[in-house]
């Protein structure tokens, strides 16, 4: 990137520079990942808030990490109430199939690319 663009503040560039700025942000910053599994349809392993993890391939997102999914796997551990004074019960793993999704990004933790 240009040293004149990054010396200057947002409010100060123009359209054009802008534009500039969020495409090399896209294809050499942490949206890269993402950028990446569109372009090559790859799969990413995304950990959400709520400690669910996404294993999913990316069609379309934006800055803010919101994203549109499809093949979704969801997966998850649960542990089942146990009685009174029983033995905490082991924790047991689950998982979904989604078939297309709209993640909003303020739930996501991290984004991996996976292995396939």
């Amino acid at each position: 990137m240009s040293a004149a663009i990054t010396s200057k503040s947002k409010a100060e560039m123009t359209q054009e520079e802008l534009q500039r700025l969020e495409e090399e942000e896209f294809t050499n910053g942490p949206l890269s990942v993402l950028q990446m599994a569109v372009h090559n349809n790859t799969q990413v392993l995304i950990s959400l808030r709520n400690n669910h993890k996404l294993l999913a391939r990316v069609k379309a997102f934006d800055r803010h990490f919101n994203m549109v999914l499809e093949n979704i796997k969801e997966m998850w551990t649960e542990t089942p109430a146990s009685g009174k004074g029983a033995k905490r019960a082991a924790p047991i793993n689950k998982d979904r199939f989604i078939s297309k999704m709209f993640l909003r990004g303020d739930s996501v933790i991290v984004v991996l690319r996976s292995t396939e």
